[in-house]
Order: C-alpha cells, then structure tokens, then sequence
C-alpha cells in the first residue's frame, strides 16, 4: 500500500494522461477508464474505446486529449465531475483524478490505489471487493455501499474521505474500513453486516440503524443513539490501536490521544443480531 498522503498527485512520465477538453453538465459514462482496460493498449486503441456521452454512444478520444505510455498508471485532469464510473472494477495500478470526481467512481474495484485530489460523488466505492481509495476533499452519499437491491455493500479494502460523507456510509458494508476524517451524515453504517467504520469528526445520526454486527467508531462528537442500542462497559480496544496507529504511518494527521481509550461501548442493533458494536471514545 503507498503512502495515503502523496500516492500518485504528481504526474509521471510513465502514465497515461486523459485531459477534458471541455466542461458540461451532461452526465458521461466513462467505464473504461481503468488500468485493466488500458493495459497493453497504444494511446490510438485507448482514444477508440467507447463512451457514452448523455445516451449517444462516443470514444474516449471524443472527450478526452490522450497521452502517455501505460504502465498501470492513469492519471486524469480537468473537470470530470459528471465523468461516472471512473475506476469501476479496477483489480491493478494506480489512477489520479486531479479535481472532483464523479459518481460511481471505484465501484467494484477489487485491487490497485485510487486517489482522488478533490471531491467524490454518490457511490464512492460501492461494493469495492479490494484495494485502496484515497480521497484529499469529501464524498457524497452511500461510501462504500451496497446498491438498491443488493445484499453487500463494501466487502474488503480501504477507503479514506478526509472531507465531510453524506448519509448512509457504509450501507450493509461485509468487511474492510472506512476512515471519515470529517463529519458523517445521517444513518452512518445502517445494515453493516461486518467491517468497520471510522469517523473522527462528528458521527452522523441514527448510527448503525439495523446492523447486525460490525464496529462503528466514533472519535469525536457522537448522537443519541438509538434505543436498539444497549450500553455494555467501558475499555481500551487492542485492535483500534492498532488501526490508527497504521494509518499515522500511511501519513494521516491523527493525535496520540486518538491511541488512548477509555472507549464506551454500545451493542446493537436488538431489533437485528445485536452483534454490532458502537465505540464512542471519552
């Protein structure tokens, strides 16, 4: 895993470059914009694979100034905003989006470092199976969640914000991390199945509103919880420690104090399992 703090922000000469030629507000869908798509292609053959611009069907050349030599490096500049898909299902490399991104971006992925110098949109890693996404700004709704009618949302990786998330982060997240360094909208970590989800600015309301287990943990300013929660003791968790101090390692600006406990401890959701675990430190 590379350093959370610098991973690809500066531009190589071994990357492929996909420069916007112009801003839009029509929602674009831009799939193959991965490193498994682009590896072994020419900068010819990437410029011919296909795009949907609105519903008419285009190439990545159409939109996009192409340049570069592919090493499993992509890095993508100007406003990509309404760019959805950027990333999705990526399993290898390194991909820079250096501005805001769009929805969908790092959904599905299962390996390879995504980072992202700005802000991200809805479905920030939905369903991610691996690999790590790094955000320097915020994200919208539903990071690393499960899609309308699907059972599992984030089932291993990292994902990082060290912005504000909107509502339901984690949605029935099975396994892996969310690290929230700013504030969590309403019904963070609803329906987790396992997994953990880290916030240390102010934790949302309604946390875990029908996990079943899983840790939600909360560092700085916690709501009211639910009533399906119960208060069972106070301790200093092993594995948290852990945790946090790996992440200072991976360059995050995290205290000492954050190492320490006493932590309270809630279990819940009873109206599910009531296996989860809610953490909220003193």
């Amino acid at each position: 895993m590379g350093c959370l703090s610098c991973a690809a922000l500066a531009r190589t000469s071994t990357e492929v470059t996909l420069r916007r030629r112009e801003s839009s507000s029509i929602p674009i869908e831009a799939e193959t914009i991965s490193p498994d798509r682009f590896r072994g292609l020419s900068e010819t053959q990437i410029a011919r694979l296909p795009a949907y611009y609105g519903r008419r069907l285009v190439t990545l050349g159409d939109l996009f100034e192409i340049e570069g030599v592919h090493t499993d490096q992509i890095g993508v500049e100007g406003d990509v905003s309404h760019v959805k898909k950027i990333g999705y299902g990526m399993t290898r490399g390194s991909l820079t989006i250096r501005g805001d991104a769009g929805p969908h971006t790092g959904a599905l992925m299962s390996g390879g470092e995504l980072t992202i110098d700005g802000d991200a949109g809805d479905w920030l890693g939905a369903q991610m199976k691996g690999g790590v996404i790094n955000v320097m700004g915020g994200a919208g709704n539903f990071v690393g969640g499960a899609y309308p009618g699907e059972a599992r949302g984030m089932n291993r990786g990292l994902i990082v914000v060290r912005g504000n998330v909107g509502q339901e982060a984690g949605l029935r997240m099975r396994r892996g991390l969310i690290v929230v360094l700013g504030a969590t909208g309403d019904f963070p970590g609803a329906h987790m199945i396992a997994g953990t989800l880290l916030a240390l600015g102010r934790l949302g309301p309604r946390p875990g509103a029908g996990m079943k287990r899983g840790t939600i943990v909360a560092l700085g300013e916690a709501p009211e919880l639910l009533p399906a929660f119960r208060y069972s003791g106070t301790f200093e968790p092993v594995f948290l420690r852990f945790y946090i101090q790996h992440l200072i390692k991976e360059g995050l600006m995290l205290s000492q104090r954050q190492l320490a406990g006493p932590y309270l401890r809630y279990v819940g959701d009873f109206n599910e399992l009531g296996k989860g675990e809610i953490l909220v430190h003193v």
